[in-house]
């Protein structure tokens, strides 16, 4: 049974027929939430009926705007599990120091999330050809789904995307196309070429569905922390797609009295000083967040200047009594290493900021040792070869080992 009533600007609050196909809001040009009647899911779905199900974001498929289950787009995404990190977080000064890790799902990141749901939505439309600009992880996950659906996908991605996800787009049949500039300069493409060639336009925020996917991130966190939410949820925010999703989950949740507190958690959105409109705006009081030039960073996914959704991460961020902010982009590659050595948890370039963010808010005071602080892991940091420059030794077979240098 689907418990969607309609769809509604997040902006201007003017609402749409929930039955057919949108993009943005026709009057604004803004992002558009899902809308569910909570009551009637509240009285239909019980917790308690989670029991037995299989661990994958369909679990909640109440709370997810799925019409005909026949249609859904899946590669088993999996619940990505919640990992302890007693080390890592001695380091930092986090006694209760989480990270959920989102690697583990079938395109190697958090991408595959939004675009199950998306393209599952696209399918029920029926919709043949979706289009994405990409920084790296979205295009590979647009790429594999679309191929899993039996769909025509395009993909525009800066020229500098990391290799990895530029082959796996290919791999999967993708029509995939390399732009000499942004991520902004690859949206741009997509929206041209929508009348040209026909495609659905699946970019971040632009279409209603990829943040019901992200959603399940916070769906699942409270399930996993049995329903009592963590104090502060630390972010790598480019779009801010699962920030935002994670935030109308934790609402969403407590409208069915799922939670055992109306407590939420901080949310903190984290970027690099590369790349940080967010934090920008943040740090103005502003709502809106201009374009930020250069944009320059290894975290490729979250080199997004300008992003559809700001007034909604920035809303959710000040909502929660957290902050955005920005740490040295220098210092990247040094918490990638810490995270690995410390707990043999394979962080992204993305996450990796997340650890200098929360190094500066213990410092600070803003957030306390005993809280219990969680950071996403939003992909594998197998993905990111050239985030890593460091020159390995070597051997050489013919001279003898000099076993004082090993």
């Amino acid at each position: 049974m689907n418990f969607v009533t309609h769809l509604e600007c997040a902006n201007c609050g003017l609402q749409y027929d929930a039955l057919l196909v949108h993009n943005l809001c026709t009057v604004c040009q803004r992002p558009m939430w899902v809308k569910y009647d909570l009551e009637a899911i509240r009285r239909a779905f019980p917790k308690a009926k989670l029991a037995g199900r299989p661990p994958t974001l369909w679990r909640y498929l109440e709370l997810l705007p799925v019409r005909d289950p026949a249609k859904i787009v899946s590669l088993t995404e999996t619940v990505s599990p919640i990992l302890e990190t007693s080390r890592l977080g001695a380091t930092l000064g986090a006694r209760r120091l989480y990270i959920k890790d989102e690697s583990r799902l079938p395109t190697g990141s958090f991408k595959s999330r939004g675009m199950a749901m998306a393209i599952t939505k696209a399918n029920e439309f029926g919709i043949k050809k979706v289009a994405v600009p990409t920084a790296g992880n979205a295009g590979g996950a647009l790429a594999a789904y679309a191929a899993r659906a039996g769909m025509a996908a395009y993909v525009f991605m800066p020229e500098d995307t990391p290799v990895i996800n530029q082959k796996e787009c290919y791999l999967a049949g993708a029509k995939t196309f390399l732009v000499n500039g942004l991520i902004t300069d690859c949206g741009r493409i997509v929206g041209e070429g929508r009348k040209t060639k026909g495609w659905f336009d699946v970019s971040t925020l632009k279409e209603p569905y990829r943040i019901e996917g992200k959603k399940t991130m916070g769906l699942e966190l409270a399930e996993q922390f049995d329903w009592e939410l963590p104090d502060a949820i630390l972010y790598p925010t480019g779009g801010g797609t699962g920030l935002i999703g994670m935030w109308k989950a934790f609402a969403e949740l407590a409208a069915l009295g799922w939670l055992k507190s109306d407590r939420r958690p901080k949310m903190f959105a984290c970027q690099s000083e590369g790349c940080a409109p967010i934090a920008t705006a943040f740090a103005r009081g502003e709502r809106f967040a201009p374009k930020f030039e250069p944009a320059v960073t290894i975290a490729s996914g979250i080199r997004v200047p300008a992003a559809v959704g700001d007034f909604m991460i920035l809303d959710a961020v000040r909502a929660s009594g957290g902050e955005a902010l920005a740490t040295p982009e220098a210092d990247i590659p040094k918490w990638m290493k810490l995270a690995a050595s410390q707990e043999g948890i394979a962080l992204c370039p993305e996450t990796a900021v997340c650890l200098g963010a929360l190094e500066v808010l213990l410092q600070r005071g803003v957030l306390h040792p005993e809280e219990r602080i969680l950071i996403f892991n939003t992909g594998a940091a197998q993905k990111y070869p050239e985030a890593v420059h460091e020159q390995l030794p070597r051997l050489d077979i013919g001279q003898p080992i000099n076993w004082a240098e090993i």
